[in-house]
C-alpha cells in the first residue's frame, strides 16, 4: 500500500468518526510532505487538527518511510472549493468570481447538489417615471461555473 492510499485510508476512518468536519485537500509532495486540510460544519479547533493529525500519524510507520504532517483547518480568508462549505456559510455574504470573470458579491441564499443561489440588491432605474429604486435581485451559479469565492468578513 502506497503511502498516499494508506493516508487517504486513515482520514477516512478518521472523518467517519468525526461526522461534523469534513476534508478539503490532501496532498503528499514526492518528498512524503504531507498537507491535509480540514473544514467543518461548525468551527475547527486546534484540539481538531491535532486529533486529525494523530489518526494519521500513530497509524504510520517512521520506520517504512519518513514523512513530515501538517493539518490545518480551512482559514476564513481562504476561497470555498467545496459544496459543503457552501452549505455552512447560508446567509453569510460572499465575494465570487465566474469563470466569465463575472464579479458578484451577494448572500448566499441556498445551495443544493448543482450550485449557489446568490442574492443582493442593486439600484436600478425606474421603470416608469424618474428616479432609481431598489430591487433584490438573485442568480443561481452552478460550482463548475465558480473561479473563486471568498466569505466577506464584516467587523461590528
Amino acid at each position: 500500500m502506497t503511502l498516499e492510499e494508506k493516508v487517504n485510508l486513515f482520514l477516512e476512518k478518521f472523518l467517519l468518526l468525526r461526522s461534523d468536519l469534513f476534508l478539503i485537500s490532501c496532498k503528499i509532495s514526492p518528498t512524503n510532505k504531507i498537507e491535509v486540510i480540514i473544514d467543518g460544519d461548525s468551527n475547527v479547533s486546534i484540539q481538531d487538527c491535532l486529533d486529525c493529525s494523530r489518526a494519521i500519524e500513530n497509524n504510520l510507520d517512521r520506520e517504512e518511510e519518513d514523512f513530515e504532517l501538517s493539518v490545518y483547518s480551512s482559514g476564513i480568508s481562504s476561497p470555498l472549493q467545496i459544496p459543503r462549505q457552501y452549505k455552512k456559510n447560508i446567509g453569510r455574504e460572499i465575494n465570487l468570481i465566474t469563470i466569465e470573470d463575472k464579479e458578484l458579491t451577494g448572500i448566499i441564499d441556498r445551495v443544493d447538489e448543482e450550485g449557489i443561489y446568490l442574492v443582493w440588491k442593486e439600484r436600478r432605474p425606474k421603470e416608469k417615471g424618474k428616479g432609481k429604486e431598489t430591487v433584490e435581485l438573485e442568480e443561481f451559479i452552478s460550482y463548475k461555473n465558480i473561479k473563486k469565492a471568498i466569505i466577506s468578513l464584516k467587523f461590528k
